[in-house]
């Protein structure tokens, strides 16, 4: 058997075009920038958790609006079923409503969470304001701290907190 000598094919040097992201510049969206306007003053501070959730709630004495993080709190727990109602569920259970300007700064956990911290803190900043109010709040259950947190995970449980390790049998 002979080898075929032939001729060697040429290969052509391959030409690799790297396109760089050029940075796309955003349409500047107009933001709806509320000035929130609290009067100046006194106000009673009081301090509301859930979950990992931690709300600094103060009331102002004036009657005036409900803002969370410098936004009114119909805007900012916008995604939460019912907000309006549970958002105000400490001042209807004790014919507060209206009667005040609230605002509080929430940081931590989700937005579900942070509402029941504002709750909390509001339910809490009233009994400063008026201890009397403790016996409306108490029975409703906004004076209590809800304690459920997050389950911990556990070694050797594939990352998940009651997972259970595969049974070796069949």
């Amino acid at each position: 058997m002979a080898l075929k000598m032939g001729k060697k094919k040429t290969m052509k040097p391959k030409i690799i075009k790297r396109s760089v992201a050029k940075p796309v510049a955003k349409p500047k969206q107009a933001e709806a920038v509320v000035s929130i306007a609290l009067p100046a003053g006194e106000y009673i501070e009081a301090v509301g958790r859930r979950k990992v959730a931690t709300a600094r709630v103060r009331i102002y004495q004036t009657p005036g609006e409900f803002y969370v993080n410098n936004k009114l709190a119909t805007e900012y727990f916008d995604r939460v079923f019912n907000c309006k109602h549970l958002m105000t569920k400490p001042l209807t259970a004790t014919d507060m409503n209206g009667k005040f300007t609230i605002s509080a700064k929430v940081q931590g956990s989700g937005v579900t969470s942070q509402l029941g911290a504002v709750v909390h803190g509001l339910a809490r900043a009233l009994v400063k304001l008026d201890p009397e109010l403790r016996a409306l709040l108490k029975p409703t259950g906004l004076l209590t701290r809800d304690d459920r947190m997050k389950e911990t995970r556990k070694i050797g449980m594939g990352g998940k907190a009651r997972r259970k390790r595969q049974s070796p049998r069949r």
